[in-house]
């Protein structure tokens, strides 16, 4: 079962927030080694609202508190959106039938990215093999004698197993045929390895037949060299092109399934079916969410409001407090069709909200963020990157090679100016931004660079360590924080229950929370 946020913010501070959080500190050493699973949250206050009503729909107590939310500007984000249906309602054929036209329209489309994939791969082979061809062309101009003369014995070797072995109609002209089994042409074959031209031909001590013969075959030799340098640029050239055009249908292909594979996983269920209010012939719908909205602790307009010492006006602080509220939705519904003719649902039923209260700075923030996303995200999701952006990112490398290469005319313009586009690195990270999106992993800008580079470069090992809270933090931030967070938590809890109409008090409430 996976653990609640609450527990996750008692796993982040054990000391403040897990009752037995000096327990698993002393079992576990550190707070990052705790399973959140272990933790009993003890939040700095709690409140809960219970309001049961079939006949009033669910959407208007949610939409009433965020807005409440909004309006005092805590930023409210949702960390948590779950839903499960009996399978004998409704709803749940209704969910499994879109779900399944989602997941068979996005397998399809990674079906199609595998096939461009694959295709990427085979031109990166031949990529290589013209690279490693051309480039025994280019050692056979080195200034180095000994370098340019070896490229040359190559190039030699290739021409009598790939061109002059075709000559005659059993190959019984070719010069290895010819001197390897004809009386007379001995040393036809040692001869034409050595000379470079036909005027070093005729300085050599051969008989007149080798002579013309050799003449005739350095002369072909020397043509074969100069076109087929230029036939492999052009196809290497053409690979090229090919390979960015194979790689441009891979983003076409991964922005087309983006929406269908969103759309299945948000329509996949949780597994609730433990929970004793999910009967299965029932018709019946359990949803859960979670909010948190925070306000952060301003030192100078606090210091104006008498609320902190005027000394703490010039310090220097070294980290933010927020005042934060935890909100806990916990459904329990009866799904209806809104009408005969549409096929949305409505929802009735138990209605349970909890509101708490946290005080946390902007060292705990960042790690509870951290672990929601560890701990929320889909097994699915983590097998869709897997299956795509590892894949290609592993051959990253490789086609940013061939994408960023030029032309030898252009080179040396890259030189002089500062390349506008694109490397690899953002070419995988456009291309699997919807992988990376849908597990929350991109950056401001919605692009997914920085997805890719942690990706490709070496993994720093994460400083997980949370420093504890000085004299200053400890006496003023956290306190007026936590303080802060009680009043704002009891506001939005309080409001709710008056504009509603709900006279019953509080269950579990803390007894100083209306002091």
């Amino acid at each position: 079962m996976a653990a609640t946020v609450d527990q996750l913010i008692g796993k982040i501070n054990p000391k403040l927030y897990a009752e037995n959080g000096a327990e698993l500190l002393k079992k576990y050493g550190s707070w990052d080694k705790i399973p959140a699973e272990e933790v009993v949250p003890k939040p700095a206050s709690e409140h809960k609202l219970t309001y049961d009503s079939s006949a009033d729909q669910l959407e208007p107590i949610y939409f009433y508190i965020l807005d409440m939310m909004n309006d005092r500007a805590m930023k409210p984000e949702k960390l948590v959106d779950n839903f499960s249906s009996s399978p004998g309602s409704g709803h749940f054929g209704e969910m499994g039938q879109r779900m399944s036209v989602m997941q068979q329209q996005g397998v399809k489309i990674l079906g199609d990215i595998n096939n461009v994939l694959r295709s990427v791969l085979n031109i990166i082979y031949d990529l290589k093999d013209f690279r490693t061809r051309l480039q025994v062309y280019k050692d056979s101009k080195d200034k180095d004698p000994a370098r340019a003369e070896a490229a040359r014995l190559s190039l030699k070797q290739i021409w009598l197993d790939k061109v002059d072995i075709n000559k005659g109609v059993q190959g019984n002209s070719s010069i290895k045929a010819m001197a390897l089994s004809q009386a007379g042409f001995v040393t036809l074959l040692d001869a034409f390895l050595a000379v470079k031209d036909e005027k070093e031909v005729a300085k050599m001590d051969l008989n007149e037949r080798v002579k013309r013969i050799v003449e005739q075959r350095i002369q072909e030799f020397n043509v074969w060299v100069i076109q087929s340098e230029m036939e492999l640029n052009k196809r290497y050239e053409i690979e090229k092109t090919y390979l960015k055009s194979q790689v441009n249908s891979l983003k076409i292909y991964a922005q087309w399934a983006k929406p269908y594979l969103v759309a299945a996983q948000q329509l996949q269920m949780t597994d609730m079916s433990k929970n004793p209010s999910l009967v299965k012939a029932f018709n019946t719908i359990l949803l859960q969410l979670t909010l948190i909205g925070s306000n952060k602790v301003d030192v100078a307009d606090e210091v104006i409001a008498n609320n902190f010492p005027t000394e703490l006006k010039g310090m220097k602080i070294k980290r933010d407090y927020f005042a934060c509220t935890l909100i806990d939705f916990s459904f329990r519904g009866i799904p209806q069709r809104a009408s005969a003719t549409q096929s949305h649902y409505v929802f009735g039923g138990l209605s349970e909200v909890t509101f708490r209260a946290y005080a946390l700075n902007a060292d705990e923030k960042k790690a509870l963020s951290k672990e929601v996303e560890t701990s929320l995200v889909s097994d699915v999701l983590k097998l869709i990157e897997g299956a795509t952006t590892e894949s290609l990112a592993n051959l990253k490398d490789e086609i940013e090679y061939y994408l960023e290469e030029k032309p030898k005319e252009e080179k040396k313009e890259e030189k002089s100016s500062s390349s506008g586009g694109k490397g690899f690195g953002g070419v995988i990270a456009d291309l699997f931004y919807p992988f990376a999106a849908m597990s929350g992993r991109y950056d401001k800008e919605g692009s997914a660079d920085t997805f890719s580079d942690k990706k490709s470069g070496d993994k720093k090992k994460e400083d997980k360590s949370i420093r504890s809270d000085d004299y200053i933090e400890k006496t003023f931030l956290r306190k007026f924080a936590e303080d802060k967070a009680k009043t704002t938590t009891f506001d939005l809890f309080e409001i709710y229950k008056k504009t509603h109409g709900m006279a019953s008090f509080p269950l579990n409430m803390n007894k100083n929370d209306l002091s």
